[in-house]
């Protein structure tokens, strides 16, 4: 049985008029192709990247698990080609998540005029430019009774800086009223975010990896930040996880460092530290 992802916080949502990723029971995540170049670059980049020697296993970790490709009916009987990965939220009950897109550009070296331009415009509107990274979209669970606080795409989207830093202490704030818009507690965050398995440990570990790199240009990628909030507040383990997901726009490297990626996942790493007020500033 197909159904739509109940956990999906940025995106196209799959309707009767949409078409958007759909799961199983499985543990697997239907992407739909898109039509132009796009779809099968992302495609070619996860067969080369599911085959490639080159990737160290401590790195292949942060990037989904790749099945391969399959051509899906729709209800009008239509067909089209879908990415098959792994539900990264199968196994979470749950969970709190951001959805993150990185880079101070979001297009790859070989985009058209017209899609440039219509990055540059979404790029300037949003915090792309300002920060070197936006948030795409987030879900934060506050507790059984209330469930989750999700701002919709347009609130997300149309965020100030401010707003970005506010996200970011919501995120991990274990207060109930997080919705409210109040100052947020920040009570969870030395758990999820700092630590040895903590999400910043995570993205210096990444940001080691893309300075020395020189295998693919990463264009427009996003983060997922996950972590399960009702764990932490029964005293449980966070089980805090990075993943890189979104390849569209990602080619060979042609032997050259991508500083696009790697300036937007610093930009990242320092917000982080000081919207958490983190003394030990890991924005190195």
């Amino acid at each position: 049985m197909l159904k739509i992802p109940s956990h999906q916080v940025a995106g196209h949502h799959a309707s009767s008029a949409t078409r958007g990723p759909l799961i199983d029971d499985s543990g697997r995540f239907y992407k739909p192709l898109q039509g132009d170049e796009r779809g099968s670059a992302e495609v070619t980049f996860y067969d080369q990247f599911t085959s490639n020697t080159q990737i160290p296993d401590h790195i292949r970790k942060f990037f989904p698990i790749y099945y391969g490709t399959k051509v899906m009916q729709a209800s009008d009987g239509s067909e089209h080609p879908h990415i098959v990965l792994e539900d990264l939220t199968t196994h979470r009950e749950n969970p709190t998540i951001m959805d993150i897109k990185i880079g101070s550009r979001t297009w790859g070296p070989d985009a058209s005029d017209a899609y440039i331009e219509k990055c540059m415009k979404r790029d300037r509107e949003t915090t792309t430019v300002k920060l070197g990274f936006r948030i795409s979209g987030l879900q934060i669970y506050i507790n059984e009774g209330v469930g989750y606080y999700k701002p919709t795409r347009d609130r997300v989207l149309k965020s100030s800086v401010d707003d970005v830093r506010l996200f970011f202490k919501k995120f991990v704030s274990s207060d109930p009223n997080v919705e409210s818009g109040m100052g947020p507690d920040r009570d969870l965050a030395s758990l999820v975010y700092g630590g040895p398995n903590g999400i910043l440990a995570q993205l210096l570990e990444l940001k080691a990896w893309f300075e020395d790199q020189i295998i693919y240009h990463f264009s427009a990628c996003s983060l997922l930040f996950m972590f399960e909030k009702g764990l932490v507040l029964e005293g449980g383990s966070p089980n805090a996880q990075v993943k890189i997901i979104d390849f569209a726009h990602v080619t060979e490297g042609n032997g050259v460092i991508d500083h696009n990626f790697l300036g937007g996942l610093c930009s990242l790493i320092k917000f982080i530290s000081v919207a958490i007020g983190d003394q030990n500033g890991h924005s190195q």
